[in-house]
């Protein structure tokens, strides 16, 4: 069967390439995405599979139900776009201002939709069942993933697999990691409540700019001298805002930032520390302070087994766009693909998509790009973890 599918995977290859840039052109936000949930649905409208939209919000999930009798996996791809002006010089940029796919989801949609579309031409020879989860909503916590679920995208799963295309790894290259492989988040907000005044009489107001950078300061001391230097944490506070008058004493600051953790032990101490030294704060410099402390999306640990077969599956398959399969370290980021593992034991892994002309640019940058030689690549990997999961020769 793997011969089979990847043959129809390589006649599609520029089908699949379509429909990414058709999704590139036409970003939606988080939670906003009723144009692109309404494309995809209508591509399996007219297919021999169960279809079920607006799961969780605009969540599809597609079944497809194999001839034979045997357990269920499910594959998730996210759809959402970026509030972010693209600047990347493609033919088919943005036409949404303000909103691009920088991220790669509209690759991660446009492979899973061709391999989907395979699977159902060869559904009669599957023994079992493969479920497709488009998820919209991945980048903004909540997120989408944790609502799917929510809404039964998972009734009748055993395990669960997910792709994402990486613009700073070789194209050709695949990574995957058994255990805790990206990071929980956490976010947080405070207002910092002083006493404003004029700068010529400091000693009858209370600077609330003074308070707040004695705690951008002692908040860095968490990681340093709090976590285990083994374990991982960062506390990040990308905004300050204390603009006022040059000569006026500010009576209240605001401050925003993340926290990455790799176990629910550490997230549990950066809180505790975090809160300490906020409590601190206020009687060292007579200030008050309202906090807004959340956790959103979990740490993300793929199963042993699972990932096993995904190794397996990819080297025995030599597919040939494949050069390498290499075990990667855990990464900081976060991904709400985390809440699917959280129920079925699955695995979470990497494709390579470095441009092959010109700079390769982060994930989240106005000029990112991906290599489309990545689509194909994603396609079969998945499509040979697909088979090598139900004993396929």
């Amino acid at each position: 069967m793997l011969n089979q599918l990847l043959q129809k995977l390589d006649e599609k290859k520029e089908k699949m390439i379509e429909i990414r840039r058709y999704l590139h052109q036409h970003p939606e936000l988080s939670f906003k995405e009723e144009k692109t949930a309404q494309y995809i649905a209508d591509f399996y409208k007219d297919k021999n599979v169960q279809l079920r939209t607006n799961v969780g919000g605009y969540g599809i999930v597609v079944t497809i139900e194999g001839g034979h009798a045997g357990k269920t996996i499910a594959l998730r791809a996210d759809f959402d776009g970026l509030p972010i002006n693209e600047e990347a010089d493609v033919p088919f940029k943005s036409k949404n201002p303000g909103v691009m796919h920088a991220c790669g989801h509209d690759g991660h949609t446009a492979y899973l939709m061709i391999l989907a579309e395979s699977l159902i031409e060869l559904k009669d020879q599957l023994k079992g069942n493969v479920v497709i989860l488009h998820q919209p909503a991945e980048e903004t916590p909540p997120g989408g993933a944790a609502a799917m679920i929510e809404d039964g995208c998972l009734e009748g799963v055993d395990n669960v697999f997910g792709i994402h295309l990486m613009s700073l790894a070789n194209t050709g290259e695949v990574y995957y990691r058994a255990g805790e492989m990206q990071a929980a988040r956490s976010y947080f907000k405070v207002r910092i409540q002083g006493k404003g005044g004029h700068g010529s009489m400091p000693h009858l107001s209370n600077d609330s700019i003074v308070a707040a950078s004695h705690f951008v300061v002692a908040t860095q001391t968490i990681v340093s001298r709090r976590i285990n230097p083994f374990d991982m944490a960062t506390v990040t506070i990308g905004s300050f805002d204390g603009k006022g008058s040059f000569n006026i004493i500010k009576d209240s600051v605001e401050l925003e930032g993340d926290v990455r953790t790799m176990s629910s032990e550490v997230r549990a101490t950066v809180e505790k520390e975090f809160k300490r030294i906020l409590a601190g704060l206020a009687e060292e410099f007579d200030i008050t302070y309202d906090l807004i402390y959340s956790h959103d999306y979990p740490v993300l640990v793929n199963d042993k087994e699972m990932t096993e077969i995904v190794v397996n599956a990819i080297n025995k398959a030599e597919i040939p766009e494949v050069k390498a399969v290499i075990e990667t370290p855990p990464s900081s980021g976060s991904e709400d693909f985390a809440y699917y593992l959280q129920k079925v034991p699955g695995s979470f892994f990497y494709v390579g998509a470095m441009p092959s002309d010109g700079p390769a640019y982060p994930h989240h940058h106005p000029k990112f790009t991906i290599n489309e030689d990545s689509l194909i690549i994603a396609a079969k990997t998945m499509a040979a973890v697909v088979v090598e999961y139900f004993g396929q020769k």
